[in-house]
């Protein structure tokens, strides 16, 4: 990354984030101002020692000056400890603001943005590039205020001990920054491959926790742990090629730290023949170019760290910065519900990562009130007609309406708080029945959650388990069956009493009996309500008052179940090859 990509992503980072916590900021300041003062104060305070105590052999002062030594110390112990405590509260506040705006860009995201990204990669951003902002300022900042300051007086007290000494060490500063400013740039570059790396790993190991039962079925323990081993490796190596280029500038400060002592001790011992330098003063001169050894070394390093955080702060800027394509606009009107009637006009849609339309040009009417169903083989667009209507996705072409209303056009809290969805893929939290049911409406009693599982035919089975409505669920409902599961989601969809109902294939991974049992349920949510379902098992549409028979995209033909089995002849062979 280059020096002024790097200003830009610290600018924006200070007036983003820095500037709202410059009190903390102000007192760190201060705080700094005294660590150096201390540590001069150490330096300058050997003089006086080595000539009065020493050389003049003063009683009074014997006692004065170990004892001001104490207070310089302890007054530099408090004013670090304070400074670090201030500056690790601020750091760690900013790394949380970042952590929250990746958390509220990933949840205001648009489906088909987040569908393109893995999620260990957005994990790898909350914690990995959140933790490198961190340490750009509890680190970075406070070191940059305190050694810059440190550096200043004891280079002032080396030029008031000694001007030509002075001249002589301070010529070396300039080197230690150019190979600095050179090492900084292949640290941010190293950091960001390092980056992208922890991504990959990440979206690995979840990768290989949730697929853990196919890798046992096909036996790939070997080939997956192999796998673990490199993706491991590979951020292994990054991470040390990081410290290495970060350790280089070891062997370079103490090289031009020996030329640097080796000189002082030999102009010293001229400058002391000659009678130019005094002994107490090359005591004190050499314990202020000692002291300032470490505040040299951090500030010729300390580029090195602000790369490191503008790299990962960039990271999360094209996040949070990524443009949402679907998103609530509040002063949009409020869907107003009448008949539910649902009208797909002209309507073409693609996913962005291929060619080819999952739909095109389709027109439909969904009555309202009525059950409608959308059938045709994998890949023929029910699912992504299901997807358009609570605009997970928009339409490229088209336009959707509900009640005459383009749902474009409407405030979108509105347009989801009429649709409830009931879908195969289930999505329950690690958390209780009764918290996964009130999803739907927060301030549901205990009785409206009861109510609802007796409709889902969901009451019966939770009130065997042993802690039944606070029965934990696991990771995505694990310590359910598919059965228990789908018909917690549908008592969920049913606590929400929306006037529209989608099920996408929601019996397709069920057991004849378990199917039975959620048909059932799925009979109870449905009454009365605009219901558009997706099946495979056409046995399940029978009743369906209108099916739209689907094929590449295209609506091929549409009517109930006895009209199509006579007139469509794809409807027909799909019905023939679930009877054999």
């Amino acid at each position: 990354m280059e020096f002024n990509e790097t200003k830009k992503n610290v600018k924006r980072l200070y007036k983003d984030h820095v500037r709202h916590h410059l009190k903390r900021l102000m007192a760190c300041l201060v705080l700094s101002i005294l660590i150096a003062a201390s540590t001069s104060a150490i330096a300058w305070l050997l003089d006086p020692a080595v000539k009065k105590i020493f050389i003049d052999k003063n009683q009074l002062l014997a006692w004065v000056i170990p004892l001001a030594i104490i207070v310089t110390f302890s007054l530099k112990g408090l004013s670090l400890y304070y400074a670090r405590l201030n500056i690790n509260i601020v750091g760690n506040k900013i790394s949380g603001e970042l952590q929250k705006k990746i958390a509220k860009s990933i949840l205001s995201s648009d489906v088909q943005t987040l569908d393109s990204r893995h999620s260990g990669k957005y994990i790898s951003n909350i914690h990995f590039d959140a933790g490198q902002v961190q340490h750009l300022v509890s680190t970075g900042v406070l070191n940059l205020m305190k050694d810059t300051f440190s550096v200043v007086l004891l280079v002032g007290l080396m030029f008031y001990q000694n001007w030509k000494l002075a001249s002589f060490a301070i010529f070396m500063i300039p080197l230690a920054g150019g190979f600095a400013k050179n090492l900084g740039k292949q640290v941010g570059k190293a950091t960001s491959q390092a980056s992208v790396l922890s991504g990959i790993q990440t979206s690995f190991l979840a990768d290989i926790l949730k697929g853990s039962k196919m890798i046992r079925i096909f036996q790939k323990e070997e080939d997956e742990n192999e796998r673990a081993k490199n993706v491991i490796d590979d951020l292994v190596n990054k991470n040390i090629k990081v410290a290495e280029i970060m350790m280089r500038a070891t062997p370079i400060m103490e090289a031009l730290t020996g030329f640097m002592i080796a000189g002082f001790i030999f102009f010293s011992g001229k400058l002391i023949h000659s009678g130019e330098l005094a002994l107490n003063n090359f005591f004190s001169f050499l314990a202020a170019m000692m002291l300032a050894y470490q505040p040299i070394r951090s500030l010729a390093t300390l580029n090195m760290v602000f790369y490191q955080g503008a790299a990962a702060a960039k990271r999360i800027y094209q996040i949070i910065d990524k443009p949402i394509q679907v998103k609530n606009e509040p002063h949009l009107p409020n869907l107003e519900i009448k008949n539910c009637d649902i009208k797909f006009n002209n309507i073409g849609f693609k996913y962005e990562d291929t060619n080819e339309r999952a739909v095109n040009n389709i027109n439909l009417k969904i009555d309202g009130g009525k059950i409608t169903a959308l059938v045709g083989q994998s890949g023929a667009g029910k699912s992504t007609l299901i997807n358009l209507i609570p605009r997970f996705y928009d339409p490229q072409e088209g336009e959707i309406q509900i009640d005459n209303q383009n749902i474009k056009k409407i405030n979108l809290k509105s347009l989801r708080n009429t649709i409830s969805l009931v879908s195969q893929e289930i999505m329950l939290f690690d958390d209780t029945i009764k918290n996964n049911i009130a999803y739907a409406d927060s301030s549901a009693t205990q009785e409206d959650i009861i109510q609802a599982c007796k409709f889902a035919a969901a009451d019966e089975f939770i009130n065997k388990l042993s802690n039944k409505y606070d029965t934990i669920v696991g990771e995505n409902g694990v310590k359910l069956s598919g059965g228990q599961k789908q018909r917690v989601s549908i008592a969920r969809a049913i606590l929400k009493k929306s006037p529209i109902i989608l099920l996408d294939e929601a019996t397709s991974s069920l057991d004849t009996e378990s199917e039975r049992v959620v048909q059932n349920a799925i009979n109870q949510l449905i009454k009365g309500r605009t219901t558009l379902i997706i099946a495979h098992r056409l046995s399940t549409i029978h009743n369906a008052d209108k099916i739209f028979v689907l094929k590449s995209g295209k609506v091929i033909g549409s009517g109930n179940h006895e009209e199509l089995i006579n007139s469509n002849k794809e409807y027909k062979n799909l019905y023939k090859n679930q009877l054999k």
